[in-house]
């Protein structure tokens, strides 16, 4: 039975990675990662299928080698993620504390995305 959960999981994330590539608000990398864990345990044939994916796999591969992100989409996540924290806090609370938590997290985020290596566009793992 716990099998059966876990692939469902795994093909949940992998529903939210993929949905992640087209909006930038979602982490793909990491639903994808995370569809990865369930399948190595339920269905490592389902991992192998993700991790050879030609479109999926490059996110896993990329991560797991530590070859870094291409550094156009470390400018359009850091655009996307700061003009999102800042339209969420205008427009959608006035509350001074989610504000700032709110900041908190955009800071947080743009160190992480920002201590990444850069990846440039030849170095991509196939």
């Amino acid at each position: 039975m716990t099998k059966i959960i876990y692939k469902i999981l795994g093909l949940i994330f992998v529903a939210i990675g993929i949905i992640g590539i087209f909006l930038p608000l979602l982490p793909t990398t990491v639903f994808l990662i995370i569809a990865s864990f369930f399948f190595l345990r339920s269905a490592p044939e389902l991992n192998d299928k993700l991790l050879k994916n030609k479109y999926l796999g490059v996110y896993l591969k990329n991560y797991k080698e530590k070859s870094g992100v291409p550094i156009i989409a470390k400018v359009s996540s850091l655009f996307l993620l700061w003009i999102s924290i800042f339209l969420s806090g205008y427009f959608l609370t006035e509350n001074i504390y989610i504000r700032l938590i709110l900041l908190m997290v955009a800071v947080g985020v743009s160190i992480h995305i920002l201590s990444m290596k850069n990846l440039k566009s030849q170095q991509v793992v196939n």
